[in-house]
């Protein structure tokens, strides 16, 4: 049964129990408030002001059925500048507006909806006294929109250039933000064996990266450790903690640093894991610098651990 709209003296209700406003046949004051409701039923659809059918049936006080049996029996009179069917994503929209509750028969049953033309050439197909009034309301509820729409075009445009502004910067946000991830430095990922080039790149762009320290927990280093330190800019300090130093790792230490910034080295055997902090940093090995790419491993940036977290345990 179709939600009625009735157009009474008395002060009736919709089949859900809503008030709907009385109105005095033939009083322009009355109409207003029921000019007002009507045009909260007309929505625009590929840029046409249109009423739906079931709407329209409640307006009339029928069965939508009957009024579109109707229509049907004098489909001549109704091309589709007069009436159309709305497409699924049409009435998808239409249900984001409230414009379309949900019914019975779900997606199955594909609503009308009419035009102002259409609507006029209903008048005269239904010729009760309440569909003759009804009519009255309608039409002057597409005059007031159309009014309104006249009145603020300028309006719209302006809100339309500023959508399209909008859109046009939200494209190149996305493509700023794109360019920025493109160039991101790798912070983390998996290398595999023979990627000890990639390995070895990734982990001097890190050190390159430091601004006043780099420090190494890993408890296998060799020369090549010192060598990759030395990549570090002037001023930043880097310190290695290790398991143990051998007699000629320890001559290697000091004759590095004789030449170059020096490189502390300290004596660390509580650490399993493999961790390089740079800056304020943390990074998780899952070998040793010195072996990187020989064997599988793993990188990851521990973002939730401070390095003092580490270093205030050393």
């Amino acid at each position: 049964m179709a939600k009625k709209f009735q157009i009474s003296q008395q002060d009736p209700v919709t089949d859900d129990g809503q008030s709907i406003i009385p109105v005095q046949k033939g009083s322009a004051i009355c109409d207003t408030p029921a000019v007002q409701q009507i045009e909260q039923r007309i929505f625009v659809v590929r840029n046409q002001q249109v009423i739906v059918d079931r709407d329209l049936a409640a307006l009339y006080d029928v069965e939508t059925s009957q009024l579109n049996r109707q229509v049907k029996r004098n489909i001549q009179r109704f091309p589709e500048d007069f009436m159309f069917q709305l497409t699924k994503e049409e009435v998808k929209s239409l249900k984001c507006q409230n414009g379309i509750s949900n019914t019975r028969g779900g997606d199955r049953y594909l609503p009308y909806v009419f035009t102002e033309q259409g609507v006029s050439m209903l008048s005269g197909l239904l010729r009760s006294e309440t569909a003759i009034h009804a009519n009255i309301l309608i039409m002057r509820a597409f005059v007031a929109m159309r009014r309104f729409l006249v009145a603020n075009a300028q309006i719209f445009q302006r809100l339309d250039r500023l959508d399209r502004k909008q859109l046009e910067n939200e494209q190149k946000f996305e493509k700023v933000f794109a360019k920025f991830e493109e160039n991101e430095p790798r912070r983390q990922g998996i290398f595999y064996d023979g990627e000890s080039y990639d390995a070895y790149t990734f982990v001097s762009d890190r050190i390159r990266e430091a601004k006043t320290r780099v420090v190494l927990i890993d408890n296998y280093v060799d020369d090549t450790v010192l060598t990759m330190l030395d990549k570090r800019a002037d001023g930043v300090t880097a310190e290695i903690y290790t398991m143990q130093i051998s007699k000629a790792f320890q001559l290697d230490i000091d004759k590095h640093n004789l030449q170059y910034a020096p490189i502390s080295v300290n004596i660390f055997k509580k650490s399993h894991d493999r961790f390089l902090i740079i800056d304020e940093m943390v990074y998780h090995f899952g070998a040793s610098i010195k072996d990187l790419g020989k064997k599988w491993f793993a990188v990851s940036l521990m973002k939730e651990y401070t390095p003092e977290e580490l270093l205030n345990r050393l």
